[in-house]
This record gives structure tokens, sequence and C-alpha cells, in this order.
């Protein structure tokens, strides 16, 4: 079969390698539809992934058809599914407590294991989600967008909440609309002028910051004095994460999106004084697939807007490089596997 291999920083190539073998029990063969280009992948290509041994095949945001199962009826051959990448031991504290999105064990497809960006995968059959009647390519959006569900979810916000988010790229994207389509009151905060305009005139969040010296006075400005009840940092910037804690309002909650390898300090005093909730959001659920997947049919999440990027297997091997640097009008990129 055909795979995009990412044989070392800064070389990625299309081969020929063996398609995968003989199913386990419990595991499905899946015909590779679509695939989301994730932060992730790009940090893979340039070499800026701390936890990752080379060569590898990225992709985890992804859309298939079952081509069989190994004892398994519920998915019928041809059926369209959205592959939750998260493969969990099933076994550890957390996965026995019904969390295997912070599985002890967890390895991730595209990260730990090799991924998507190839014709054929194996996955367990217990990792995947009929995807009814989306299309290959919104499927292939949902993993993504299920980041920012479950952030949301875990603030644990009420409807009418003023809710901040750092970052309005992708991640924050989704998580601004799933905060908007929680009730919340939602303004985004980033250092891109081009970004909040592109949130703005095509996600109707007309309530933006942009970030430089006076961010503090206009954050406060823009929450009436008070900072936000809810605060959603999806920067992966240790500084802007730390900076975070000053936007929040007494009895506040501040949740952590996204994941940097900096220790984050903060003042404990105020931390104290405001009796601030901090949250750690990592990965998703089933219940936040199946969200994402609502909120698409119903229409509050535009995906034909997000989706700004196509191209093929073939052609990642020249694009993804080039949108690794060229992130104008970038939102999300979609690689049509199966095309």
């Amino acid at each position: 079969m055909k795979a995009a291999i990412c044989q070392e920083p800064g070389r990625l190539q299309l081969s020929e390698q063996p398609a995968p073998g003989a199913l386990e029990p419990g595991w499905a063969r899946l015909a590779v539809s679509h695939v989301g280009i994730c932060g992730t992948d790009y940090h893979i290509y340039e070499g800026k992934h701390p936890f990752l041994a080379y060569p590898r095949v990225m992709g985890h945001e992804i859309s298939a058809h079952v081509v069989e199962t190994a004892g398994d009826a519920s998915l019928a051959p041809g059926s369209l599914v959205v592959v939750n990448p998260y493969l969990a031991c099933g076994r550890c504290l957390a996965c026995r407590k019904g969390k295997p999105n912070c599985c002890q064990a967890i390895e991730v497809l595209g990260v730990h294991r090799d991924g998507a960006l190839c014709e054929e995968i194996l996955v367990p059959v217990a990792n995947l989600y009929p995807a009814g009647d989306l299309s290959p390519e919104a499927a292939a959006t949902v993993e993504f967008l299920a980041i920012g569900a479950h952030a949301v979810r875990r603030s644990a916000g009420a409807s009418g909440s003023k809710a901040l988010v750092i970052g309005a790229g992708p991640i924050g994207l989704g998580t601004a609309l799933f905060s908007r389509i929680a009730g919340h009151e939602v303004t985004l905060l980033d250092a891109s002028a081009e970004r909040l305009a592109m949130a703005s005139q095509h996600f109707g969040f007309s309530s933006g910051i942009l970030a430089g010296a006076e961010t503090l006075e206009n954050v406060l400005a823009a929450s009436g004095g008070d900072g936000f009840d809810l605060v959603f940092d999806a920067t992966g910037h240790g500084g802007s994460m730390q900076a975070a804690f000053g936007f929040v309002a007494h009895g506040g909650t501040l949740v952590f999106v996204s994941v940097v390898k900096d220790e984050i300090r903060f003042s404990d005093p105020e931390f104290h004084k405001r009796e601030m909730t901090l949250v750690g959001s990592r990965n998703a659920t089933r219940e936040d697939f199946e969200h994402v997947m609502a909120s698409i049919r119903s229409g509050a999440v535009p995906v034909d807007t997000l989706i700004t990027h196509r191209t093929t297997l073939t052609g990642v091997i020249d694009d993804l490089p080039r949108w690794a640097h060229e992130k104008a009008g970038l939102i999300k990129a979609i690689v049509a596997v199966a095309a």
C-alpha cells in the first residue's frame, strides 16, 4: 500500500509498504478515506515533537470505511466511521474510572504508533464510531473538534458564563465554537489580527482582543473589570498559559487545553484569593465525539468553513512542508487518501 512516511525531521516521502497483516479479535481493517493535518503533524515534520521515534506515518484525524472486522458484526463492511485515535490499555486506574483519554499507557495513532496517512490501518472496533450521514471530509474533522468540546465539558461552565478563549488556531476555534454552543458569551484573544478577523468574519466571533502590551487592561475592559468566568488557553505557549491566571474572575475556572514541556508558575495568593479552579483537559472521549457529530449535523459547526486547504496522499508530500510555514488563511487542511 502507499504511505506518506516522515523518515526523519524535514523529510517526508511517499513509499510502498506492506499492508497491515491479520486481524486480532476485536479489531477492524479500515480503508482510510480522509485525514486532517494537525499542529502535531507539523511538529513531527519539523522535529519538534519530544516523544516520537522516526520513521513515522503521521495522521490521527481520521475518517475511514470498514473493510472487515474480526469477530464483531456491529459494523458492516463499507460503513463510514470516525476513528478515535487514542488507544487505551483498558486496565489502568484512568481506564477503570472511565477516562481512557488519559490512560497511563495511551498510544496515539500517528504519534506513538503509525497513523493514517496510508491506504489501510488496523484499529480496535471500540475506537470506531459510526459517522452516519456525515460526509467523509466532515468525519475527518471530528477528532480535532472533540478536543475543544472536551475542554468545554471539563470547564462545567453554566450557560451565560463569560468565556475567554486564548489562541484562535484550529483548537482554539473549536473550543470557541463549543463554548458558544454551551451558551457562553465568547471572546477570543490572539496575537494575530488576521486570525481574529477571520474568526469574526467567518464564524461570528465579533468580540476579539489583539494581544500586546496592554492585554491585561483590554481583557479586564472586555469583561467589565471582573475577568472572565471561564478562560481556555489553547496556545501551546507557556508564557500565555502563565499570563492566563490573571484573566480569570474570582470564582472562575482556567482550562489548559494545550500542553507544553515548560513549568507553569503562578502566584499562590492570587490563585487562592480568587478561589480559582484550574483544569487540565486531555484528548476526548466518545461522549465528546458524539457531541461533535451531532453539532455538525445541526449546522452549529460549519465544517465547510473550517476546511480551508485540501490535498491528496501524493500531494501531501509537498503541501505539508509548505503549509508548515505558510499559515496565512490556513485553519484545517484535509488529505483525501482515497482520491
